[in-house]
């Protein structure tokens, strides 16, 4: 991804260098235009002051024409560029560096004896009592030179020159040779300080990229760089951002899925109340109603005989009866809808309780002519369930089964075994219930056949009980229409 950026730190990276080299190259030349000449100079006055210390000590210690002291001298006129003569009272040379003694000769005395100030070019640098340095042309030649000329604390005559050598020439060289090589150094530099901003500004790139992606939720991008300078540490702070703002968001995701799930539970639970209300009321109503204009003929006496009133006695009181046996089942459901009830997983033998079960309500079947069928002797069949609420999952089952048995009468209880699970299915010969409402069987207080629901007392909330419970336990509970009846089922794991 390429980035187009208004202001690239490579290239101000470039401008200042640029810049500083150019500051630099320019404050060289300046400094050469305005102060080399100066310096030279005195560097020239230097060279001629330290000669004329030397032969002066020499003189006056009365060596100066040993050998060891013409080494010396000889090693101080090659070094500095110097040429001297010196005469003694009488007028006669003592040391000299050159051929042209006579010109030295001729000079010194013109030193002497001449008004300086008349020379053309000519200018005193420097005046001391046995000695004076001064800058002249030579007329002859037209050579530039700085003189040292004076007399020896022995009283010899002196002179020492040195020729300046067309300083403001070499000043030009010096600044043109300065202006090479600076464009070369800045062109040089310019392609080094290109390549190495760039390896500063790739390892940013890279992080601005990573903090691009990161603006888009984008998670998966790390610096891997090694630089080893702060901008390691910034890919690594970056990281572990990133590792964080992931774990945060991930956190925030959940914590609202889970706040969603809360608002959609409690507009369930809203809607499951006002539900109940509803249902209850409807189903309170008859029976109520039933109670309530019984107990009011009794009052009034509308039948006087004892048959009469014992009669509205058994309406009042399995009316009752079966409001309260409705009210019992509600706060069953109620527990179970609402988590308040807890399951307690317990292995035991299904078969046996399908057992127990039948024989306990074999009296009822027989007076209803019902045929049972389930293998009294099957061998046990161990589950993991609430005991408790399996009976009654069954018990529902059951009681269905008995209240709605038509044609041959039958009820066919079978334990179906499968992998790591036992179906159990209960099955009652009659009519197959309509497939619009199989759908709606296990919402409370529905009714198939509302007469004859009514007829044997039934509420409506058995099979509600048992969607509760199943689900309670994670488990499969159906119903399955065949076409000499109906048979419902539940499934449990057997290990």
């Amino acid at each position: 991804m390429v980035i187009q950026m208004k202001y690239s730190i490579k290239k101000q990276f470039a401008m200042i260098f640029i810049g500083l080299m150019s500051a630099t190259i320019l404050l060289c030349w300046f400094t050469n235009s305005t102060f080399l000449g100066k310096f030279y100079m005195r560097d020239k006055m230097g060279a001629l002051k330290n000669a004329y210390t030397v032969v002066n000590r020499a003189f006056s210690a009365g060596n100066a024409m040993t050998e060891q002291f013409d080494i010396q001298l000889q090693k101080i006129i090659e070094t500095d560029n110097i040429s001297l003569i010196v005469l003694d009272t009488d007028s006669q040379m003592l040391i000299t560096s050159r051929n042209d003694q006579e010109i030295m000769s001729k000079r010194l005395w013109e030193n002497f004896f001449h008004n300086f100030e008349e020379e053309t070019g000519a200018a005193i640098l420097e005046t001391e009592e046995n000695y004076t340095i001064q800058r002249i042309v030579d007329s002859r030649t037209q050579t530039e030179y700085i003189e040292i000329w004076g007399v020896f604390d022995n009283g010899n005559i002196f002179l020492f020159r040195s020729a300046l050598e067309g300083i403001k020439d070499s000043v030009a060289i010096a600044n043109r040779l300065l202006a090479y090589i600076g464009v070369a150094a800045m062109v040089i530099s310019g392609i080094i300080i290109v390549r190495v901003s760039s390896k500063v500004t790739e390892p940013i790139l890279e992080l601005t990229e990573i903090s691009e992606r990161m603006a888009r939720l984008d998670f998966d991008a790390k610096y891997c760089g090694s630089s080893k300078t702060e901008i390691e540490l910034l890919g690594n702070n970056i990281n572990e951002l990133s590792n964080t703002l992931e774990t945060t968001i991930s956190e925030l995701k959940t914590a609202n899925n889970e706040l969603q799930k809360d608002i959609e539970h409690k507009n369930e639970i809203d809607e499951m109340r006002k539900e109940f209300l509803a249902s209850v009321s409807h189903e309170l109503k008859t029976p109520i109603a039933l109670i309530q204009g019984y107990a009011e003929g009794l009052k009034e006496g509308i039948n006087d005989d004892a048959e009469s009133r014992e009669f509205y006695c058994d309406v009042i009181i399995d009316e009752a009866a079966k409001m309260n046996n409705m009210v019992k089942k509600l706060l069953t459901l109620n527990q179970l809808e609402f988590g308040n009830d807890i399951i307690s997983m317990e292995r035991f033998d299904i078969a046996a309780l399908i057992k127990n079960y039948i024989q306990s309500v074999e009296i009822l079947t027989k007076q209803k002519g019902i045929q049972i069928r389930f293998d009294q002797f099957a061998e046990a069949v161990y589950v993991w369930a609430d005991e408790f609420k399996i009976e009654e999952v069954f018990g529902n089952y059951f009681s269905n089964a008995i209240n709605y048995a038509a044609g041959d009468k039958i009820i066919d209880v079978k334990l179906i075994r499968m992998d790591h699970k036992v179906r159990v299915s209960v099955f009652n010969t009659g009519e197959p219930i309509p497939e619009e409402s199989l759908a709606h069987l296990w919402e409370k207080f529905y009714k198939v056949d509302k007469a004859r629901t009514r007829e044997y007392g039934g509420s409506g909330i058995g099979l509600s009980i048992v969607r509760a419970i199943m689900e309670s336990m994670n488990q499969n509970y159906g119903v399955i229409n065949y076409d000499n009846g109906v048979a419902f089922w539940f499934e449990l794991e057997t290990n």
